[in-house]
């Protein structure tokens, strides 16, 4: 048995706490927050191996560039000076070729595939009870643009191995009748999943404390404490916490905690918006409406509307014109349904921890003996949650692990 401390409480520090309890370790999770809110708690709750092409996608930083004083658009960056940004955004632009998302898509394909086995395997496991669905994901458009560009993706998948279908206009209406007339088509992909964060979370920390998993919150880390290459402590502002091992889960602070330690794992925060509508909106099927970027899923007794990626810094600032563009896209995809003032009003936001390449860190540092990493999922970082709290467990074991962790090294920049 080894002490494990885990820096972050989000999805892949408890899904990390959550494995490394079953292979009979001692575990404390410290989180600057309560865990009660964030981006694994507000976001669209999608299991995705339909997500096979990473964000670094050729021309998306031109696109962004085209979008940067327009602060409504789907992706936006904020104007600033800020060198760790400039940095990040030539690694993205070095990692945007068609070369490198080609060699990314069966690794996240297969990351995608068997993080969502692992979540089946939790919920047969009835370790703690959660909402989970297998009615796929629907990728729906307006214009015959976006539907050339799906279409092409679809076949991609087809060749993947993924259970996909392209869906006319007639079809994807019989199958959610609450589409507008002017959406044209879409593709389900039926390999998909999707959740409820917020009740996952909520039951997977009840389930870790029941184990004996020692939560420290509202304290965040302000100091390591180092013995040649070895870590002996984290300490925050009142306490000291020695491990064995130690994993840094913390999300888009991920880069300043590493930084510390003369690590690079750039990582920048993207923030996201996030809309829960509790009343009843006869939207029974998650959809992407690609135009707009906007994630619908019909959740546990709500319609999260989610979306938008921004990149302002490590800030949660609600900005009413983005939500203003997720509140006209349900307005222009669905037919009758209106998202009111105090809906709107309501809109939260999280940061999601967005490597330059799409692909996350996970594994042991070179530079530190007892040193893990996993952070920098970008939006798959729910999706990938399960995966990669397992390759931390066996990484800390030592043991074979489940994937291949070249792709995710931790000095690839």
């Amino acid at each position: 048995m080894k002490r494990v401390t885990i820096i972050g409480g989000g999805i892949t520090g408890l899904c990390s706490a959550y494995y490394l309890v079953k292979a009979g370790h001692e575990v404390t999770v410290i989180d600057k927050s309560t865990i009660t809110d964030g981006a694994s708690f507000i976001n669209a709750g999608y299991v995705t191996p339909s997500h096979f092409v990473p964000i670094a996608e050729p021309g998306m930083i031109n696109q962004g560039i085209k979008w940067i004083f327009n602060n409504s658009s789907p992706f936006y960056i904020k104007p600033r000076w800020d060198m760790d940004f400039f940095k990040w955004s030539w690694y993205f632009k070095k990692s945007s070729t068609k070369n490198k998302v080609s060699k990314a898509i069966p690794v996240l394909k297969e990351l995608n595939e068997k993080s969502r086995d692992l979540y089946a395997e939790m919920l047969e496991s009835f370790d703690f009870d959660f909402h989970m669905e297998r009615k796929g994901l629907l990728m729906v458009y307006k214009s015959a643009k976006n539907e050339a560009h799906e279409a092409k993706l679809a076949e991609k998948g087809k060749d993947l191995g993924l259970d996909v279908s392209v869906l006319d206009k007639k079809a994807l209406h019989d199958l959610e009748p609450k589409f507008s007339e002017d959406v044209i088509g879409g593709v389900h992909y039926e390999c998909d999943a999707h959740s409820t964060p917020n009740l996952f979370m909520k039951n997977l920390k009840k389930w870790l404390t029941e184990h004996g998993v020692n939560f420290i919150l509202e304290e965040a880390v302000t100091g390591l404490d180092v013995d040649n290459k070895t870590i002996k402590a984290v300490t925050t502002i009142n306490k000291t916490i020695e491990a064995d091992e130690f994993i840094l889960a913390a999300g888009s602070w991920t880069f300043p905690l590493a930084k510390k330690l003369g690590l690079n794992i750039p990582i920048q925060p993207g923030k996201g918006y996030s809309m829960s509508i509790s009343r009843e909106t006869d939207i029974h099927l998650p959809a992407i409406l690609t135009e707009a970027k906007v994630a619908v899923t019909p959740m546990q007794n709500f319609t999260r509307f989610a979306g938008t990626m921004e990149f302002s810094g490590n800030n949660t600032t609600i900005l009413p014109n983005r939500v203003e563009a997720i509140a006209k896209a349900a307005s222009n995809y669905y037919s009758g349904f209106t998202l009111t003032s105090e809906e709107k009003q309501s809109a939260t936001s999280g940061l999601r921890p967005v490597s330059p390449d799409g692909l996350p860190f996970i594994g042991k540092s070179s530079k530190f003996k007892n040193l893990n990493v996993a952070a920098g999922h970008a939006m798959m970082g729910w999706s990938l949650g399960p995966i990669t709290g397992k390759l931390i467990s066996e990484i800390v074991d030592a043991n074979h692990t489940s994937v291949l962790l070249e792709p995710f090294d931790l000095e690839r920049f």
